[in-house]
């Protein structure tokens, strides 16, 4: 195959080197000329068969080889002016003034080769230029004779181009051939030579062009491969270029009855019909004919051609793709229909009929095997797309949605008819040809399912969306996106992508993509193909109208998945003033539900999802709110007892049910989703009003007054429930109807107080309104508690209510119904009542109901009692075990309050920690001793025991202990006999982190008070208790941030007259104890595990921070205060007796840096100690601690009283030290008697006594010192301190 290639583009080569015969001998050209002769006789016999032709002409170009081969071994070596000569005679052009005629140079079809287009417009251009010029001088010749004699480049041939000039001839032979050449852009720059020079030159006959064109690319039985294929696609590049020209439109014009039309057009059918892909670009050719012939020649020539019946007709059993387009496209054009297109088209034609179900299927064939081309996709689709969605039908359909008039009512109805017209063809087709034939075929052809479905997009309505994302295609697609090992997984990316892209900014379409995906998936396609589709779609939602709209959509998705009809019934009928009762159905006839319920799932999920991502104006969002709200409410709060359909007046809206009656679970999910609501609307509005703090009473009023969603849901509630037909979800006992009821009534005389408040514009009656908002939502949140858990929430619904008449004592909220009365004297305090009441709904709370909660305690913190704060640092500190080795004096301990830190019983407790985890060796055991104890607590509740022997709770009387089991009771109540279900230490973890919330709300609204000292103590207590710590790492470090936050580093700091000097004494004693402790391997364990000893160690450095965190906080209190000298001797007798134990005992490790910072930032504690500091340095027991404690003698030195310059500050500075000098003397005595034996040691003794000497020099003390120092210890001075010394003797004298 490769030589037969080489031979033909031989064969060119040398017919472009005309000059070559000249150089050759005699003897060879006269051979030459009788082979040529020989084969022009016989290429002009019409006898002689093309192979023949062929072979001769392959012999030719061998001889014309060998010849120029002997020539190259025989010629004498040439001279620079023969090379010249030589040169010239090549570069002479193919016609010559010797033969009359203008030249032609051949060398233009060198760059008709060229890839850049430019230089082949050029080659062209030049090309049929030379040429016009030739045959017009060619045509003015009298004798043909005269040019004949001329240069022949080619062997006289019958090619039928008498009338042109030879160098025309060949140009026109050397084009068709041209075509055929695979070399770079051959076939592009010879066609398009060809296309000018037919269009320019008319004396080509297309009669003779039609032969040549057969004659020179004929493919022969011994073409194989690439040679076969290059003829056949020259042949198609050939036939391209003689429509382009226009000639045959022009031979039709001269002859209406020409025969070259039919002759064409069955030459290139035959063409077509040899190669699948040669079918395609050759209907593309027969079209370009079709758009410049009138209609009439179409069905007299183009249809009328032998062989296109044929072709036509076996469309549709091969699968003819291109011969339904010819169809198409030939039909449009002519206003008869052809028994032609019987077998591709309706006859008589219509759009209805094409796309009809019947016809489809007969087109399926057709459709299918239009694979071929991928992944170009093929010319048929575009016009099948077009005639299913036609244009007109939809400018219409804009049209109508202007102003209302006779006329376009009537445009109207034409446009809904003709609208459905397309609906059902497009239904139709989708379902015939994209899901019946190409989605349960080949992966080839669901490819191009997708390529044609967006084809269709451009065009599709989004009110035909549905139709197109149907149940198969969301399948299929799902399939294939879960499937990652397929090369279809890429394309079904590729079409995801493309869809997004197309709905992106259009909320009409986003939404009806969203619902036709989420709909035949079950609401779970994001799940299954592992994407973030339809997440990131609900996310772009930006506008109000947009929002909307997808509501509406998800509300009718809910309501219609079951079967029930869209179209109320006309059987409706008037049942009392505020409702109309319409679709009076039986509920029982119920569709096939299918997964409806995980659907129903996901709208009620995504509703609320809709305000994540939104930014609206607070008017335009609320509006959003009360949609989702009106939702949620109807669906998961109520059913209608007479019909799927509810109309109320008073509202003026209707409310739809589904047929089937909404399951438990998902009125369970909408209450959920409402709390949810409702707690995010709360926060929208408290973060509003603190941006508008400033703006006054007025900023206050504008908010709240039109934008409180908890009030329109009360009354949304309150006017579906007066609605005869309507009745909540399910039936409550009597204890929670009360309660409903009551909390019905508070919360709307809470919201006229409330409105009382804000129009008075008070600053005292705003807090008390901003006390109304919250309660008003923690009633609103406890009602749907009692919906969602019957008979749990009656006795909380009903303490709050108490408390609520208790706080606002005012005539309107104390009406009583008559059955009860407060006894203002004989109730315990308003504050201790509400705490307890907010203790008891922490454990089972949702986190909206915990959301509301910490909104009341927020706006109530500031009159807690100490009652009631102790009562929850009770909770804080509770455990459900005591430790089984701790001390029997900690008895004592545990009942002072204030004693928050037991150094001896936590040592104990370590201890024994240790020893369980030695005998247990896992966490199994323990774990089913938690079980066991919540198991109890459980029962214990149930049986209301009074107290509990636990050492730990002494200090609480009777009804404390009562409450306190109560609230770990109902932690456990729920969920104690539920497998798998989480322990009881983590429900009371739980429940810890619920009341540190509250604690830390307490903390950041009151941060100066002195009960702050009482959190501060018990928190550190709850940290440091290895139960505690060990047991939940969350709840240590939550307990370590709120420490660190709001208390250390707080701006404000517990101040007043209430903080008693004794309790900070003990804090800080206690504090210094634990600073001290030195860190303690487990004993226990022989080969502890790396992991234990880490956490062990990290947990001892946290304490230690803690610890000297509290000693700096606790000196800053204590520093505010200003108390008297004489009232801090038990202070500095603390710091006194660390201070002997640091240097006198090895278990006492506190840091000196610690010290020295007590020292830098408290001057006077430090100066208070010097002398004591001084005299125990002197009697130091280890020589590195006496050493190690120069230092803080050297701080305490560097304090500004002996840094200050001015008169006063010396004097006090040097009565301070006048007073210490014999101390100083002693201790430098006992530093250079018993000099360390280290180097570094003794550097740093002597650096200290240079300091000292330069202090005491400075304050002219030097001779006293002297003085005081004793006799012998002026030697050891001499001896060890050298020259600093004995300049301090000099200043003496």
């Amino acid at each position: 195959m490769g030589s037969q290639k080489r031979d033909l583009e031989s064969t060119e080569e040398v017919e472009d080197e005309g000059p070559v015969g000249k150089i050759e001998p005699e003897q060879s050209r006269k051979k030459l000329r009788k082979e040529k002769k020989k084969g022009g006789e016989n290429t002009s016999a019409s006898s002689i068969k093309p192979m023949e032709r062929l072979k001769k002409r392959k012999a030719l170009d061998k001889d014309r080889r060998g010849i120029a081969s002997v020539n190259d071994e025989s010629k004498p070596v040439q001279t620079g002016m023969e090379l010249k000569a030589a040169d010239d005679t090549k570069e002479q052009p193919a016609s010559s003034s010797s033969s009359g005629l203008p030249e032609f140079h051949i060398t233009v079809f060198k760059d008709l080769v060229s890839v850049n287009a430019l230089v082949r417009e050029a080659a062209v251009e030049k090309m049929v230029m030379e040429l016009q010029e030739v045959q017009k001088v060619y045509n003015k010749l009298g004798k043909k004779e005269f040019a004949e004699r001329g240069l022949q480049l080619e062997a006289e041939k019958d090619d039928g181009l008498n009338n042109c000039a030879p160098s025309l001839r060949y140009a026109v032979r050397r084009l068709i051939r041209g075509v055929s050449s695979s070399r770079e852009c051959a076939r592009q720059g010879f066609a398009l030579g060809l296309t000018i020079l037919l269009h320019k030159i008319p004396c080509i006959e297309v009669k003779s062009l039609l032969k040549l064109i057969v004659n020179l690319l004929e493919v022969s039985s011994s073409m194989k491969g690439q040679e076969a294929k290059d003829c056949l696609l020259g042949r198609l590049f050939a036939y391209g270029a003689l429509v382009r020209s226009g000639r045959l439109v022009e031979e039709w014009n001269s002859d209406k009855n020409t025969p070259y039309i039919k002759e064409f057009t069955s030459h290139i059918i035959s063409l077509a019909a040899k190669k699948r892909y040669l079918q395609e670009p050759a209907v593309s050719i027969i079209l370009d004919l079709v758009e410049k012939l009138p209609a009439e020649v179409l069905l007299s020539h183009v249809l009328e051609a032998p062989g296109i019946n044929d072709w036509l007709e076996g469309a549709t059993e091969v699968g003819n793709a291109d011969a339904l387009l010819l169809a198409l496209k030939i039909r449009e054009k002519i206003s008869p229909d052809s028994k032609i297109f019987d077998k591709l088209l309706p006859n008589p034609f219509s759009t209805s009929k094409l796309f009809a179900p019947s016809h489809l299927s007969s087109l399926a064939n057709c459709l299918k095997e239009s694979t071929f081309c991928q992944p170009r996709i093929h010319s048929v689709w575009p016009v099948l797309v077009n005639s299913l969605l036609p244009d007109g039908v939809f400018q219409d359909e804009d049209v109508v949605s202007g102003p209302s008039t006779i006329k376009k009512h009537k445009r109207s109805r034409k446009c809904s008819s003709s609208k459905e017209d397309v609906a059902k063809n497009l239904q139709y087709f989708c379902e015939v040809i994209i899901e019946g034939s190409f989605l349960t075929s080949s992966h080839d052809r669901k490819h191009l399912a997708f390529d044609v479905l967006l084809l269709l997009f451009r065009r599709l309505p989004a009110s035909f969306i549905p139709l197109v994302l149907s149940y198969k295609l969301v399948q299929c697609l799902m399939d294939v996106l879960s499937t990652k090992d397929t090369w279809l997984h890429k394309v079904a990316q590729h079409f995801l992508k493309e869809l997004l892209d197309w709905v992106r900014h259009d909320d009409v379409r986003k939404v009806s993509v969203i619902m036709a995906l989420q709909r035949h998936s079950s609401g779970r396609f994001d799940c299954i193909t592992r994407t973030k589709t339809v997440k990131d779609l609900m996310a772009e939602f930006k506008t109000e109208s947009g929002c909307l709209l997808f509501i509406q959509n998800l509300t009718s998705m809910f309501v219609d998945e079951g079967g029930a009809s869209e179209e109320p019934s006309d059987q409706s009928q008037t049942t009392d003033d505020n409702s109309e009762i319409g679709s009076a159905e039986d509920k029982d006839s119920v569709g096939p539900l299918g997964n409806s319920d995980f659907l129903r799932s996901w709208v009620i999920d995504s509703l609320p999802g809709i305000l994540k991502y939104l930014k609206l104006d607070p008017e335009a969002k609320f509006r959003v709110q009360k949609e989702i709200l009106k939702f949620l409410s109807v669906q998961g709060l109520f059913s209608s007892s007479l019909g799927t359909e509810v109309t109320s007046f008073e509202l003026q809206e209707k409310f739809r049910w589904p047929k089937a009656a909404t399951s438990s679970a998902l009125c369970r999910m909408c209450i959920e989703q409402l709390q949810s609501l409702l707690a995010n609307a709360q926060k929208g509005e408290g973060q509003k009003m603190e941006g508008q703090e400033g703006e006054g009473q007025r900023a206050l009023t504008n908010i709240r007054e039109p934008i409180d969603l908890g009030s329109y849901f009360m009354r949304f509630l309150s006017t579906l429930r007066n609605i005869p037909s309507v009745s909540l979800f399910q039936t409550l006992n009597n204890e929670d109807e009360k309660a409903f009821t009551k909390l019905q009534a508070m919360e709307s005389r809470l919201c006229r107080e409330e409105r009382n408040c804000l129009q008075e514009r008070n600053l005292r009656l705003s807090a008390t309104a901003n006390k109304l908002h919250a309660l008003r939502y923690l009633l609103i949140q406890l009602l749907l508690q009692v919906l969602l858990r019957p008979g749990e929430f009656s006795e909380a619904a009903s303490e709050l209510i108490l408390c609520c008449k208790k706080a606002f004592s005012s005539s309107d909220i104390l009406e009583s119904s008559g059955d009860e009365e407060l006894d203002v004297d004989e109730t315990p305090k308003l504050m201790d009542v509400l705490v307890d009441t907010l203790l008891s709904l922490l454990p089972q709370s949702s986190a909206p109901v915990r959301s509301a909660i910490e909104q009341v305690f927020k706006y109530f913190c500031g009159d807690i009692t100490d009652d009631g704060l102790l009562r929850m640092l009770r909770v804080i500190k509770k455990d459900l075990k005591p430790a089984r080795h701790q001390d029997a004096d900690s008895d004592d301990d545990s009942n002072d309050d204030d004693d928050f830190l037991d150094i001896e019983e936590a040592e104990e407790i370590d201890e024994a920690v240790g020893i369980d985890e030695a005998e247990t060796g896992e966490t199994g055991e323990s774990d089913e001793q938690t079980d066991d104890s919540a198991a109890v607590v459980g029962e214990e509740a149930d049986q209301e025991i009074p107290e509990v022997s636990d050492d730990s709770d002494g200090g609480m009387d009777d009804d404390t202990m009562f409450r306190m089991d109560t609230y770990l009771a109902r932690i456990f109540l729920e969920r104690k006999n539920q497998a798998g279900g989480e322990t009881a230490h983590s429900q009371l973890v739980l429940f810890k982190l619920r009341v540190l919330s509250l604690l830390e709300i307490y903390l950041h609204e009151n941060p100066g008070k002195p009960q702050v000292l009482s959190v501060y103590s018990n928190l550190a207590q709850a940290f440091v208790n290895p139960h505690s710590g060990e047991g939940s790492e969350q709840l240590g470090q939550r307990i370590w941030g709120i420490l660190q936050k709001k208390i250390f580093k707080a701006k404000e700091y517990p101040k007043g007259e209430a903080l008693q000097l004794s309790t900070l004494e003990s804090l800080l004693e206690k504090n210094l104890k634990w600073a001290s402790k030195p860190f303690k391997k487990n004993r226990s364990s022989e080969n502890p595990s790396k992991k234990k000893q880490s956490a062990s160690r990290n947990r001892h450095k946290m304490i230690g921070s803690l610890a000297q965190n509290s000693i700096f906080w606790i000196l800053k209190i204590i520093d505010a205060r200003k108390f008297p000298e004489s009232e801090l001797r038990q202070f500095f007798d603390i710091f006194k007796r660390v201070l002997v134990g640091y240097l006198d005992s090895k278990k006492i490790q506190i840091k000196s840096n610690f010290l020295k910072e007590i020292f830098r930032r408290r001057p006077w504690i430090g100066h208070h100690l010097l002398g004591f500091l001084l005299e125990k340095c002197g009697s130091a027991e280890s020589e590195f601690r006496r050493v190690e404690a120069l230092d803080l003698v050297i701080e305490i030195l560097k304090s500004p009283l002996f840094l200050n310059t001015d008169g006063n500050g010396q004097e006090a500075s040097k009565k301070m030290l006048k007073s210490h000098l014999p101390k100083f003397g002693l201790l430098i005595k006992v530093l250079v008697t018993k000099m360390p034996e280290k180097q570094a040691r003794r550097a740093h003794v002597r650096k200290f006594c240079a300091k000292v000497f330069q202090i005491i020099s400075t304050s002219n003390l030097t001779k006293s010192f002297l003085e005081d120092l004793p006799p012998d210890a002026h030697v050891a001075c001499e001896t060890h301190l050298g020259e600093s010394f004995l300049a301090l003797k000099k200043l003496g004298r």
